[in-house]
């Protein structure tokens, strides 16, 4: 796994960090049970405080997505991907909840709503 930092994104780093390992995570690059790089390690790679990545790694073992052993590491939990997953649906829910409101609202048929998410996934990909 490569993480990858951006000191004028405006976001966190610490951020960053946790985006990227729960994105590895959900698409299987990180498995349930691997280990994360070291505090220091990492630390020393991105050229950043080891704080940083304490509080990144603190914050993900606090979602549930990885856990810290004493004298160890941090590894990734098993229930991990399946606990991100749930959030994703039920976060995806809402947005469509709210899509639909709004598609309703504007008196666009369903067909065209449907057509609209499909060209839209297929432009992330």
């Amino acid at each position: 796994m490569k993480l990858i930092i951006s000191s004028v994104s405006g976001e966190p780093i610490y951020e960053q960090i946790k985006d990227q390992i729960r994105a590895a995570v959900l698409s299987g690059e990180l498995a349930a049970g691997e280990a994360l790089p070291s505090l220091r390690k990492l630390a020393k790679e991105l050229r950043i405080s080891v704080l940083t990545v304490t509080r990144a790694y603190n914050e993900l073992a606090d979602e549930g997505i990885v856990e810290n052993i004493q004298g160890k590491g941090t590894f990734v939990m098993s229930q991990g991907t399946e606990l991100m997953k749930r959030r994703a649906r039920t976060r995806i829910k809402r947005i469509f909840d709210e899509t639909c409101t709004a598609a309703k609202a504007a008196d666009i048929p369903l067909l065209d709503l449907m057509t609209m998410l499909e060209e839209s996934y297929k432009d992330q990909s």
